[in-house]
């Protein structure tokens, strides 16, 4: 990994540079610097072991869903998020200074990107290739210099690799949105945080009939309002599910301690993952 001076100004992500992540980094904290990782757990070992004061972490995307394996990595990580980010997704198509419209052939991208610019896509004519992420198809493109070869990325990768933006905005629906979590070593002082307020936890219930039901009982009767609720297995078995769940209010709350308390007398484990301020998004719904 690059070495930096200050590690406290630093904020890791997975990807390139150039990626949504990244775009995400420079919206959040535009004065930290950035560290680029090659996966997930390399951008949470960052922060673990002091290379990186927090990391930049996308979840769930309005389109594609949940993104894999966030949901078994945060909660064994040790790390607490502190806020959260939604980056609007405006996918461009790039090339080198010599291609057009008319001579670009192939797209690479991430297969999601791909899918989210279908139609676009075959409007014009061009094949998808899959990538193995956005911003690593850009700078593939700017080093083979082939004018039938275009890239599906950011605005950002097109300025961090010197490629020429062919088009803007080819994403199928204008409401892709990816929601990020930021990390760190050290959960939010409660007291500190003004205004509305998220808290996210995992829990596994009691292998019993009607668990579920009676542990989420708790938020229903105290007018708790649970915004996100996911199953996912943790293991090879398939009768331990986990939950992945974001409520509206935080410890301390009379109402939330009262529908916690009720769900921890019917879950076998709650894993709290943090307390942080409602993203400003949040307010448009």
């Amino acid at each position: 990994m690059p070495m930096y001076k200050d590690t406290d100004n630093i904020i890791a992500f997975q990807g390139e540079l150039g990626a949504y992540s990244h775009m995400a980094c420079q919206a959040k904290h535009p004065n930290m610097d950035v560290l680029p990782c090659p996966s997930f757990e390399d951008a949470l070992e960052a922060v673990k072991n002091g290379d990186a004061r927090l990391a930049m972490i996308p979840i769930e995307n309005s389109t594609a869903g949940r993104v894999a394996d966030i949901h078994m990595l945060l909660p064994e990580s040790g790390l607490y998020i502190i806020d959260e980010h939604f980056e609007v997704i405006r996918h461009c198509l790039l090339a080198n200074k010599d291609a057009t419209l008319d001579t670009i052939k192939t797209a690479v991208s991430h297969v999601q990107a791909l899918g989210q610019c279908r139609t676009d896509l075959r409007q014009k004519g061009i094949q998808p290739v899959p990538y193995a992420d956005t911003a690593g198809s850009a700078k593939h493109v700017a080093e083979a210099g082939d004018p039938t070869l275009a890239a599906v990325a950011s605005l950002l990768a097109a300025d961090v690799y010197g490629l020429k933006i062919i088009e803007e905005d080819i994403q199928d629906e204008g409401h892709n949105t990816t929601r990020f979590v930021v990390l760190s070593r050290h959960p939010n002082n409660i007291d500190d945080l003004n205004g509305p307020v998220m808290t996210t936890f995992t829990f596994e219930v009691r292998n019993i009939p009607a668990a579920l039901y009676k542990a989420l009982g708790g938020f229903a009767t105290n007018g708790v309002n649970m915004t996100r609720l996911e199953s996912y297995y943790d293991s090879d078995s398939f009768t331990a599910t986990e939950f992945f769940a974001d409520i509206e209010g935080h410890k301390g709350m009379a109402s939330v301690d009262l529908a916690l308390e009720e769900l921890r007398f019917h879950s076998k484990r709650v894993r709290m993952l943090g307390t942080y301020p409602q993203g400003r998004a949040r307010g448009l719904k």
